[in-house]
């Protein structure tokens, strides 16, 4: 019984935490993180580096599907250099959840149209994107994608 009371409020801490991750974001939120990744995706597209500057949070750490890891600095250079070019993308879902205060996390499918060199690929993946509310503004934190299982 002491052990259960010990416990008690680390499982109500538990449920609070599960109830506000799994609760949807208010519609001006998820409107305004709308805006952001959409803005995201137009600044990848067009490769400009003031755009990439102002949506990329200056701790981002993109994980891609290969496994590679790149940073702010390291994906910025990656799509300004044209060595890896978004030509659109293609949302089939995506979702926004508030984790906590400033902090949304971004679920969803699409398809990304990606060319490296001559190589043109339509990639079919799965991601987790994570949003910060940065000085009043959302900015692109985090990202990781794998391909779907088949």
């Amino acid at each position: 019984m002491k052990t259960l009371l010990r416990l008690l409020p680390l499982l109500a801490l538990g449920l609070v935490a599960l109830r506000a991750a799994d609760s949807a974001a208010p519609s001006d939120v998820v409107a305004a993180l709308t805006a952001a990744d959409n803005e995201r995706i137009a600044a990848m597209v067009a490769a400009d580096p003031a755009r990439l500057d102002a949506i990329f949070s200056d701790e981002l750490r993109y994980c891609h599907s290969n496994g590679h890891v790149d940073s702010k600095a390291s994906l910025t250079e990656t799509l300004v250099s044209h060595r890896s070019v978004y030509e659109k993308v293609d949302f089939a879902s995506r979702d926004f959840k508030l984790a906590a205060p400033g902090i949304a996390l971004m679920t969803g499918r699409a398809i990304y149209h990606v060319a490296n060199g001559d190589v043109h690929r339509a990639l079919d993946l799965s991601f987790l994107g994570v949003w910060r509310e940065e000085n009043g503004r959302w900015r692109f934190l985090a990202w990781q994608s794998c391909h779907p299982a088949k």
